[in-house]
């Protein structure tokens, strides 16, 4: 990982035109292509970014970092007036994040029977590797189209982010161009399922203990 913290001009074309002006900022740019603008405010949030794949060309005084995104680009120029610390680090292989017991026990069980989030929806493969890191379950449906299917306790705004830079990933192969999401938890935060509905993905909630046949459902798993 390059870490670069400097003066610098920002600015972005491509679905939308955006420019931050001179000021110190801290850049990632990371071995898979991800590179990442961040304020010394605003919390963990960057002010600008590009996931992967990318195209990274530094010329000294100049970063420009260029995404094929449909039939346009996206483009991110970052003009470097002061470089106060230019450094990289070595960070190893990258371990899989470790989901908790309740996300666990509920991929798990949703990858033994993926109907419980759509009828006849059938598993590919759980840990589905992107240039953003795995997606929970991939599946095919009823139709043999591709669907993601990303698995949280909890279902947020952040949830939703993820699954959408998966699908961004998944969606760059032609094959996968028509690749549907959903966001599956036990309970789903309304604000989440309003971003969800905008970005076409479907939100179900489950109950892991109908899951595990500890108790019969009241009603047919309820989606949004």
């Amino acid at each position: 990982m390059r870490l670069i913290v400097a003066r610098c001009e920002v600015s972005y074309s491509g679905r939308l035109n955006a420019f931050l002006p001179e000021s110190t900022r801290l850049l990632m740019l990371k071995d898979d292509g991800s590179v990442l603008v961040h304020a010394d405010a605003g919390g963990y949030k960057p002010l600008n970014w590009m996931t992967p794949p990318t195209v990274i060309e530094d010329s000294g005084d100049l970063v420009v970092v260029r995404k094929r995104a449909g039939r346009s680009e996206d483009r991110l120029e970052i003009k470097l007036v002061e470089v106060l610390s230019d450094v990289r680090h070595d960070m190893g292989e990258a371990a899989a994040l470790e989901k908790d017991g309740v996300e666990r026990d509920l991929q798990l069980l949703l990858a033994a029977d993926p109907t419980h989030v759509e009828e006849a929806l059938r598993l590919v493969k759980r840990e589905w590797p992107t240039d953003v890191g795995p997606v929970d379950l991939m599946c095919r449906d009823a139709d043999d189209e591709w669907v993601a299917v990303e698995i949280k306790r909890v279902g947020t705004i952040d949830a939703v982010e993820q699954l959408s830079r998966y699908l961004d990933c998944i969606r760059a192969d032609p094959s996968r161009a028509a690749c549907r999401g959903f966001l599956v938890a036990q309970q789903i935060k309304p604000q989440a399922v309003a971003l969800a509905d905008s970005r076409g993905i479907t939100c179900v909630e489950v109950d892991l203990a109908v899951l595990r046949g500890e108790r019969e459902p009241e009603l047919t798993l309820f989606a949004f």
